[in-house]
């Protein structure tokens, strides 16, 4: 038995359910529903305004469904604002990199940590022994993200300065630095060149394996989501409209239509 086949016979970690969101009479997304296990690569599918990344917003309490509830590990999470989202194992990467431009790749990545913390201001200022003992297990954890994305090159660098997808990275690596049992990947691939997709497959795939997270994609990047992800959801208008194996999906003759094109493209 695969790790996926094992997956789905357990109690979702992740489920949506019959979520809606309506912005002023526009309805971005109607009554979505799909399960997220663990240990999962799943991918996020759809056509420009097909409702993605509001989903995405969701789930990572930027938005707040209109009808519907987001339920991590059987409980719902919309009583949480977005602040306290990775403190319950929520990571997210955006479509476009969020970080701090004048900060280095080792401080964007150290404020990661944060969730995972319980320091204050009075503790830091006199640096008690427990806040020596946080910092240094942090500064080894960042470290050992650091090599493991091969960032330690450009620690000390200011993001600014580094192309673009090395900024990607470093983002990813703020995310794992929160320890997430979720990780929400938004356009990991735009602006990759087809080598670097290549080795962010691998990338994602060796994450999920090597440091047992469960990762929802959303991507257009279709070759990309065909290869790693092990179930995929494709949603058009803000509705789900198929569901399944990537070759199930790939296959679906409304997937076909609406997004990938004929099968003889």
């Amino acid at each position: 038995m695969t790790q996926a086949q094992f997956a789905e016979r357990q109690s979702p970690l992740l489920a949506v359910r019959d979520v809606s969101v309506v912005f002023g009479g526009i309805v971005a997304l109607n009554g979505v529903s799909f399960n997220l296990h663990e240990g999962q690569i799943l991918g996020l599918i759809g056509p420009n305004g097909a409702g993605k990344t509001t989903l995405f917003n969701c789930l990572s309490r930027l938005y707040q469904p209109s009808v519907g509830d987001i339920l991590l590990e059987g409980a719902s999470i919309l009583s949480r604002p977005p602040h306290r989202i990775a403190e319950i194992g929520i990571g997210r990467t955006f479509q476009n990199v969020a970080l701090f431009p004048n900060l280095s790749v080792l401080d964007n990545v150290r404020l990661g940590t944060h969730s995972r913390t319980t320091s204050d201001i009075i503790s830091d200022s006199l640096k008690l022994a427990w806040v020596r003992r946080t910092e240094a297990t942090v500064n080894k954890k960042v470290h050992e993200i650091l090599g493991y994305l091969d960032l330690e090159s450009v620690a000390e660098t200011t993001v600014s300065g580094l192309p673009f997808g090395t900024q990607k990275r470093v983002e990813l690596a703020r995310a794992l630095a929160a320890d997430p049992k979720i990780l929400l990947l938004d356009e990991p691939a735009g602006g990759l060149n087809h080598e670097e997709v290549h080795v962010l497959g691998d990338l994602i795939r060796r994450i999920r394996d090597e440091r047992h997270m469960t990762v929802l994609l959303v991507e257009h990047h279709m070759g990309l989501v065909m290869s790693i992800a092990d179930h995929v959801v494709a949603l058009n208008f803000g509705r789900k409209l198929a569901e399944g194996t990537p070759a199930m999906v790939q296959a679906d003759p409304d997937v076909i239509k609406a997004y990938l094109g004929s099968k003889d493209q």
